[in-house]
């Protein structure tokens, strides 16, 4: 039988994973090309042949998803696969017409088909939504893990934006680790926290071999999600976090809803900051979609090391990249340090931003008049610098985990804004961990 034409549409991240354990070696489907979108500079390259496997000699290339159409036409594609995260039914659903209309089929993979299985237990913390709270949770349940006397391996979702052959499993365990393998701000986001906190992460590009190598450090394996992506590996314990800030999303994002539906615990986060009535919202639409998984509620306080750089200050806030632009998000933890520390004003930076960062705003303009740390290449990161730089404002609050002092030269005085997670009343994560521990010895 001829081989089916496939076309993968993904964000460099699911879209490798799903190649690599669906398609790579099996000789009914021929891969023509990735499609990019979400994230800059991806597309243009090629899947490399060393990743690709011997069906592919000269790798796969990675195009403009705006072709879409024109590429299902000249390839005469019969399947595309739709590959990455946090986007609404809706936008999903709007370029499945334009696949079926084009002539082909379209096609999500499930869990069963994607997921790896390990030697070790794995517990997954995913979301909702980009920017609900994995990192913090994540953390939190690596803590108690070790108070337990279990040092744990964390594995994150991808990023991989640099040369794919050298990213094929990265392991970060130092400051040097990352500066070794070029991380940008979306990496450095993810890994500096867990390293600050003495957790070794493994990342990159083949999810097969970062598992075998990763299982022989450790006796737990936590699943680090990115988005509101689906785990990677088969979950012992499926954990999912969801944001009243954005209620009525758990029910309406792909594939969040997923996670909320798979979960085995739902930890509702910022309970702290979010009003009443939508807390409720999203406590009924978890009780409805998932009336089995154990409730947990969170607050995510914050805490700032300069609090006086804030008070009566006109501001510069800086926020994380990613939950501002796919994430959909208005405002993050920098503008919570502003609001309660008493600034004077928050600065629009619009009208100074440069190059790559401008075309992020052309891009994703509800960001409104905040700034986002956004960092995937040297480019990128110098264009933010320069717009940080070019601001008259009294001060900067920085509202991504990281310390940006690392990668940028900042000409202003700077507030750091940090958050961990605190669970409020009972069942708490402590209860939660201790049993998984007990069932899985």
């Amino acid at each position: 039988m001829p081989k089916k034409k496939v076309l993968i549409m993904g964000a460099a991240g699911r879209d490798f994973h799903n190649f690599n354990v669906v398609f790579r070696n099996n000789r009914q489907y021929q891969v023509v090309a990735f499609t990019a979108t979400q994230i800059p500079n991806i597309y243009g390259r090629k899947y490399p042949a060393g990743l690709a496997g011997r069906l592919y000699p000269k790798g796969i290339p990675i195009l403009p998803e705006d072709d879409l159409v024109k590429l299902i036409k000249k390839f005469k594609i019969d399947e595309v696969i739709f590959s990455y995260s946090d986007v609404s039914y809706q936008y999903v659903m709007e370029r499945g017409a334009v696949v079926l209309a084009a002539g082909a089929d379209f096609k999500l993979l499930g869990g069963e088909s994607t997921t790896l299985r390990s030697k070790r237990p794995v517990i997954a913390v995913c979301a909702a939504r980009t920017g609900s709270g994995k990192s913090q949770t994540t953390r939190k349940i690596c803590q108690l893990l070790k108070e337990k006397g279990v040092d744990p391996v964390v594995i994150r979702h991808p990023m991989p934006y640099g040369d794919l052959t050298k990213q094929i499993c990265q392991r970060f365990a130092s400051f040097s680790d990352m500066d070794r393998h070029h991380c940008t701000i979306e990496e450095r986001e993810e890994y500096e926290p867990h390293i600050i906190q003495g957790t070794v992460v493994y990342a990159g590009v083949d999810y097969g071999v970062i598992l075998k190598q990763a299982e022989k450090e450790t006796d737990v394996i936590v699943w680090d999600g990115g988005n509101n992506d689906i785990p990677f590996y088969q979950p012992d314990l499926h954990i999912t976090v969801v944001d009243p800030h954005r209620p009525g999303d758990e029910l309406c994002y792909f594939p969040g809803r997923t996670n909320l539906l798979l979960a085995d615990v739902v930890l509702i986060n910022k309970v702290d900051s979010a009003d009443y009535q939508d807390i409720e919202q999203v406590r009924f639409n978890v009780r409805e979609a998932n009336p089995e998984a154990i409730l947990i509620e969170a607050a995510s306080p914050i805490f700032v090391d300069h609090p006086e750089r804030i008070r009566g200050k006109r501001v510069l806030v800086v926020e994380d990249g990613p939950t501002l632009t796919h994430g959909g998000m208005t405002y993050g933890a920098g503008v919570i340090a502003a609001e309660k520390f008493g600034a004077k004003d928050i600065i629009d930076p619009r009208p100074w931003v440069k190059g790559e960062i401008k075309r992020a705003f052309e891009n994703y303009p509800e960001i409104g008049a905040l700034l986002p740390a956004l960092g995937y290449g040297e480019k990128q990161i110098k264009d933010l610098q320069k717009t940080i730089n070019a601001i008259f404002c009294d001060s900067v609050i920085i509202g991504t985990p990281i310390d940006l002092t690392r990668l940028l030269k900042i000409n202003k005085p700077l507030v750091r804004v940090r958050y961990e997670l605190q669970e409020i009343g009972k069942p708490d994560l402590q209860e939660v961990i201790e049993k998984f521990l007990k069932r899985k010895r």
